[in-house]
C-alpha cells in the first residue's frame, strides 16, 4: 500500500467562490444548519473535574454502524456548520455521529476549570473509551477540523497500533499539524481579519472563564495582546503547563507523530489555505506513511470546499469527501 499524494482540480469552487479568501470567508457568511434529529447530549468526564459535551445521533442499531466522533477547530463547537453537515451526511450514510465539543466550548465554561487547547487528544480519547464502555460500539473513526485535525492526527499517531480494537480510521480537513507556521501565517497583515475574529473570542472566553472560577485566571494578562502567538505564550502556555508559546505549539503538534498512524487516514488540504501551512519535513513524514491518503487541492480556502449545490448535493465538498472515505469502514 502507497501513500496517495494528490494535486486534484475535483473540487470546482461554486461561481465566484474561486480563492481562499473568498472560500473561507463566504463558508462563514455563507453557513447553514443541516436538518437533524435531536441528539442525545451526554456529559463525559475527560479527567477528574472536567466534563466535556457531546451530541450523540445514533442509527437504530448503534452497536454495529461505525461511530464516527467528530472534532471542531479553534473556537468552534459542536454546532460549527461543518459539524452539522458531517452529523447530517455521516447519519444518511448509515453511520452514528457524535459531535464533540472540545473543553469551555458550547456553552459550557463551567465544567472545567482549565482551558481548552490543541495538545488535549486525552479528552478525544476519553470521549471514544466511554462509548466503548457505555454503548459497547464495535468500531469507530475520528474526524477533525483545523485544530480538531491536529486532534484527531495526534491521537491516532500516539495510539500507533495499540490504539483501541474498535478504531478504523481517521480523517482530517485543513489540519493545523505545524502549530507555530500556522500561528506565525495568521499574523500576516492579509490574514489579521482571521487573527482578529480568533483573538476576540479568546478574549471573551478568558473573561468568561475569570468570572466562572473566581482567582483561577488573571485577566490583566490580556492587556496587550496582538497575535494568536502572543495570547498563546502569555495565557494557553502559562494557564497549561507549558514554558511558552515555542514549547506549547511543539508539544502539540501531529506533525511529530503523523509518521505513526497506523490505520487508514485521510488528509484533505487546500493549497490556498490563507493560514494552514504544512512544513517540507512534516509533508516528507505524511507521505513516507503508507496508510495515509493524502489530497491537496488548488483551491478550497480554509475548511470551506464550497462548491456548486446540486440535486443530489448541498455543495459542501468536504464533508462529502469524508463521509466517502468512512463508507469504506
Amino acid at each position: 500500500m502507497e501513500t496517495v499524494q494528490t494535486k486534484t482540480d475535483a473540487f470546482v469552487a461554486r461561481r465566484g467562490l474561486s480563492g481562499g479568501h473568498r472560500q473561507t470567508l463566504a463558508s462563514f457568511f455563507l453557513s447553514h444548519r443541516a436538518a437533524l434529529p435531536p441528539a442525545e447530549a451526554r456529559f463525559i468526564d475527560v479527567e477528574p473535574g472536567v466534563k466535556v459535551l457531546a451530541h450523540c445521533h445514533w442509527q437504530s442499531d448503534r452497536q454495529s454502524a461505525l461511530t464516527v466522533i467528530i472534532v471542531h477547530g479553534l473556537e468552534g463547537s459542536s454546532d460549527s456548520t461543518y459539524m452539522l453537515g458531517i452529523a447530517a451526511k455521516g447519519l444518511a450514510a448509515g453511520m452514528n455521529v457524535v459531535r464533540m465539543n472540545q473543553r469551555n466550548c458550547g456553552g459550557t465554561e463551567g465544567l472545567a476549570p482549565t482551558l481548552y487547547h490543541s495538545g488535549r487528544s486525552q479528552d478525544v480519547a476519553a470521549v471514544a473509551q466511554n462509548l466503548i464502555d457505555q454503548d459497547h460500539i464495535s468500531r469507530f473513526a475520528l474526524a477533525g477540523f483545523s485544530m480538531g485535525g491536529n486532534l484527531v492526527l495526534k491521537l491516532a499517531g500516539e495510539w500507533g497500533s495499540g490504539g483501541p480494537a474498535q478504531f478504523r480510521a481517521v480523517a482530517a480537513v485543513c489540519p493545523a499539524v505545524n502549530l507555530a507556521a500556522s500561528a506565525d501565517a495568521l499574523h500576516l497583515p492579509s490574514n489579521r481579519l482571521y487573527e482578529l475574529y480568533f483573538l476576540w473570542n479568546l478574549n471573551r472566553r478568558l473573561r468568561a472563564k475569570a468570572r466562572l472560577f473566581p482567582g483561577a485566571f488573571d485577566t490583566s494578562r490580556l492587556r496587550g495582546i496582538r497575535s494568536l502567538r502572543e495570547f498563546d505564550d502569555r495565557i494557553t502556555a502559562f494557564y497549561c503547563g507549558f514554558t511558552g508559546a515555542d514549547d506549547y505549539y511543539d508539544r502539540a503538534a501531529a506533525a511529530h507523530v503523523v509518521d505513526r498512524i497506523a490505520v487508514p487516514t485521510f488528509i484533505l488540504n487546500a493549497a490556498n489555505d490563507p493560514f494552514i501551512r504544512i512544513l517540507p519535513e512534516t509533508r516528507c513524514r505524511i507521505l513516507s506513511n503508507p496508510h495515509i491518503t493524502f489530497v491537496e487541492t488548488e483551491d478550497g480556502g480554509h475548511c470551506s470546499y464550497l462548491a456548486k449545490p446540486n440535486g443530489s448535493s448541498d455543495g459542501r465538498w468536504a464533508e462529502s469527501q469524508v463521509v466517502e472515505f468512512l463508507r469504506q469502514f
